[in-house]
């Protein structure tokens, strides 16, 4: 044991803090500083398609064609003040979730125990650390008892380092066992965590995978235009077609295979969807968890607080005699009272409870309307057990704690010494009956008791109660001496059971994940008996699937042997002994409100409400996601493919030059900008979550190359039809070819929206009128007519081209399948 002795610390006033604030600042890391305006527009201006069409607007301007570079130049403008507007949005997302998880401190102030954001500290403020906590500045130790810190964030020592009274602990290392008071001592820029964020804020941001991926498409689609139209240059040449005018179809050509509004839907979905996510209480923490959650097939969760409630009560206590006290009371709060008088025995049970105890209570304020605990919620039920048979916190007063072997995995068992009025030091002990009771344990007890004890707890256990078995016993002599030989001949006190109801969500949760094809699998640290009847009373009914009494370290390999076999794993957890697991984990999944920092730090999602039913919300969330990025490369492929074909196959019909530069350009920026964007906001489908999680090695044009053709065929054949007819009656066909392959894309965009009528993205409605507006409007406001060289179409002409548009949507719909 490593002890030091406790001092009367009150902390800082309230004055004092506000004071520090002024000339200290907030205890936060120094901003990243987000890139310039200019900075922003030049990354945007990098991505392959833009590149593609400002070369585009190089070689039309050579030609003199100065009409079409206003245009391509318009359309850069725009698509790059949409990627840019999408960006900013994106940073602002991602900033609300950071602060929606922004670290907490446990602070002594003015002689109270309370939790303050870890911005709000100032240098003189008492921290308490546990283990689980991340440090929230750099700390001078007061007090520590066997307090080890991993320090690998900041010194890549893997090993943790033990702390005592006088050493420093640095923001941001993350205490693994015991516990500390601590004292401020630098926050902010000047703390060790700091300093190293000083160096590394510049560094670039990281692209998601997804995005990755589709930058990819657009370097293989650019390269492809280019290929593409230089063959056809090559072969229009040597026709003997003029060179200006087969460079001008070379451009056209080379700008109608370009999904330029492509970065810009794929950064706008994702950041809505974290939005989204955030308001059904999923905290995204990195943006690939979005595209990562609609492949997950194993979710692994732990038991306290996301298959049960998590507030943990004392439903009665069982003394050595196997007499049981009920409790009655409610949640948390110390009123209630026990069925009968409170005995000296059930007296000095509940003192043992307050005295090895590390929570406290705090009462409802204006921010919580009831009361809730401040640390263990499990220690403080304890507390509230406690109070309901007349014994308080003063208990801690009188018998003040000078010695403890905190809690760990491996001894399930904590124990505490306190020095007694009289001079004299009382031991206790609380921990799983079956490490109190075993032969050769702390505890001395007869066989005959022992064995009946054991066989309470497990029949408890199987009905899906906790039990904590409590012993102590009062010493004399040296501390030192009392200190070394705690654990040993113990007197039993009795036993604690919990009750932790199921919340009422999970069954409905795990019904839910099993139809999505997601399986199940419970890991916890309870009694076997205990998770087998939880497992079973919310429809878990593969034994297999159960791990009881697992160590942090079986954790890991149990999600390592699960990605081994090819699943994509979610984990949850909420203490510093799973962060490892959740780092290992496809997907890592933090409680919010029980969990420890060192959990969420670790996490890629955060749950706001601790409930495994808002997992299954976000996988639904990230499936649709998906889909939805699927939907807008089908749509936006097809139209390009469209108008590669119609410039491909137009010169063979007798069409030379089928459509301008700029009329491609006002035709891509009409369909795949507002309609493209709001097709990213089509909700989910009725049977998402009924169908089985997508591979994931999964291509991200898996199953779709075949529907593109399909669509791209119908749009190049209806637009060629209708310009050859108005063609054949002496009409303007180069503008009816120009407004039959708008409106046709219009038209596929409404039919590949969500079917039903129950949910309607009213967005994509307005963005198609608004598109079909523009696009007709080209053909008879002369500003327009002048810039993109359309003539206006009489009306049995332009009832020819609606018919014809009309014809690839309605196919498209008639064949529709899921994206």
């Amino acid at each position: 044991m490593t002890t030091s002795t406790p001092t009367m610390r009150s902390g800082l006033t309230q004055a004092e803090v506000t004071d520090r604030r002024c000339r200290f600042g907030r205890n936060e890391l120094p901003a990243t500083r987000p890139p310039s305006a200019i900075g922003r527009v030049a990354a945007q201006l990098r991505d392959p398609l833009i590149v593609v069409l400002l070369a585009a607007a190089v070689v039309t301007a050579l030609l003199r064609d100065f009409s079409d570079v206003a245009v391509i130049l318009l359309v850069v403008v725009v698509n790059t003040a949409i990627g840019v507007v999408q960006e900013i949005r994106a940073d602002r997302a991602v900033a609300a979730l950071q602060r929606m998880a922004a670290p907490s401190a446990r602070v002594r102030r003015g002689g109270a125990d309370t939790t303050v954001p870890a911005a709000d500290l100032v240098p003189g403020d008492l921290v308490l650390v546990e283990a689980g906590d991340i440090v929230p500045a750099d700390l001078e130790v007061l007090e520590a008892v066997r307090l080890a810190a991993d320090e690998s964030a900041l010194t890549g020592e893997s090993m943790p380092v033990g702390r005592r009274a006088g050493d420093e602990l640095a923001a941001g290392t993350v205490a693994v066992t015991g516990r500390a008071l601590g004292e401020v001592v630098r926050t902010g820029a000047g703390s060790a965590l700091g300093r190293i964020a000083a160096l590394v804020s510049g560094q670039p941001r990281r692209a998601t995978p997804l995005q990755r991926r589709l930058a990819g498409l657009g370097k293989v689609l650019a390269l492809a235009a280019a290929a593409l139209s230089g063959v056809v240059l090559l072969v229009g040449v040597a026709r003997g077609v003029p060179f200006g005018e087969m460079l001008l179809a070379a451009v056209s050509l080379t700008v109608a295979a370009v999904p330029e509004s492509l970065p810009a839907v794929v950064t706008l979905a994702l950041a809505l969807g974290a939005h989204r996510m955030a308001r059904q209480a999923a905290i995204v923490r990195r943006l690939p968890a979005v595209e990562t959650l609609g492949s997950v097939t194993v979710l692994a969760t732990d038991k306290t607080g996301t298959l049960t409630e998590g507030v943990m009560s004392v439903d009665r206590l069982l003394l050595p005699d196997r007499t049981a006290v009920a409790l009655d009371g409610r949640g948390y709060e110390p009123a209630g009272r026990a069925d009968a008088e409170p005995g000296p025995a059930v007296q000095r049970l509940a003192e043992a409870l307050v005295l090895c105890n590390d929570a406290d209570l705090a009462a409802p304020d204006g921010e919580h309307p009831a009361w809730r605990p401040v640390g263990d919620p499990m220690e403080a039920a304890l507390l509230a057990a406690a109070a309901r048979c007349g014994v308080g916190r003063d208990a801690r007063d009188l018998l003040p704690r000078v010695d403890e072997i905190p809690f760990d995995a491996d001894r399930r068992r904590m124990t505490t010494v306190h020095r007694r009025p009289d001079g004299g030091w009382r031991v206790v002990c609380k921990g799983a009956p079956d490490a109190l009771l075993a032969p050769g344990g702390p505890v001395r007890i007869g066989e005959d008791d022992r064995r009946a004890l054991l066989e309470a707890a497990t029949g408890l256990a199987a009905a899906g109660y906790r039990t904590l078995a409590v012993a102590a016993a009062d010493r004399a002599g040296p501390a030192a001496a009392v200190a070394a030989d705690a654990e040993h001949d113990l007197g039993l006190l009795g036993l604690a059971v919990l009750a932790d109801p199921i919340r009422q969500e999970s069954v409905g949760a795990v019904a839910t994940l099993r139809e999505a094809g997601v399986d199940l699998v419970l890991i916890t640290g309870d009694h076997p008996a205990t998770a087998a009847a939880i497992a079973e009373r919310v429809g878990l009914t593969d034994a297999a699937n159960v791990y009881a009494r697992t160590r942090p370290e079986q954790k890991v390999t149990i999600v390592r042997r699960l990605q081994e076999a090819g699943a994509v794993v979610a984990m949850t957890g909420d203490g510093v002994n799973d962060a490892p697991a959740l780092r290992r984990a496809d997907i890592g999944v933090a409680m919010g409100r029980g969990g420890t920092e060192a959990a969420r730090q670790a996490a890629d999602l955060v749950l706001a409400d601790d409930n495994l039913a808002t997992v299954g919300r976000a996988i639904a969330e990230g499936r649709r996601i998906y889909a939805n990025i699927r939907r807008f490369l089908l749509y936006a492929l097809s139209g390009g493919a469209a108008e590669v074909l119609v410039m491909l196959l137009g010169p063979w019909l007798g069409l030379a030059v089928p459509l301008l530069p700029a009329q491609i350009l006002w035709i891509n920026m009409n369909t795949h900008g507002l309609p493209g964007v709001a097709l990213g906001g089509e909700p989910a489908e009725d049977g998402l979550m009924h169908r089985p999680p997508r591979r994931p090695g999964e291509a991200i044009l898996g199953g779709l190359t075949g529907r593109i053709a399909l669509t791209a065929a119908l749009i190049t054949a209806s637009a060629l039809g209708a310009a050859l007819w108005v063609r054949h009656t002496g009409g303007p066909w180069q503008s009816a070819l120009f407004v039959v392959l708008g409106l046709a894309q219009l038209g596929v965009a409404l039919a590949l929206r969500t079917p039903g009528r129950r949910r309607r993205n009213r967005g994509l409605e307005t963005a198609v009128l608004v598109s079909l507006a523009l696009q007709l409007g080209a053909l008879w406001l002369p500003p327009l007519q002048d810039l993109l060289g359309t003539e206006p179409l009489r009306m049995p002409e332009l009832a020819v081209c609606a018919a014809a548009a009309i014809v690839p949507g309605l196919v498209a719909r008639a064949t529709r399948r899921r994206p």
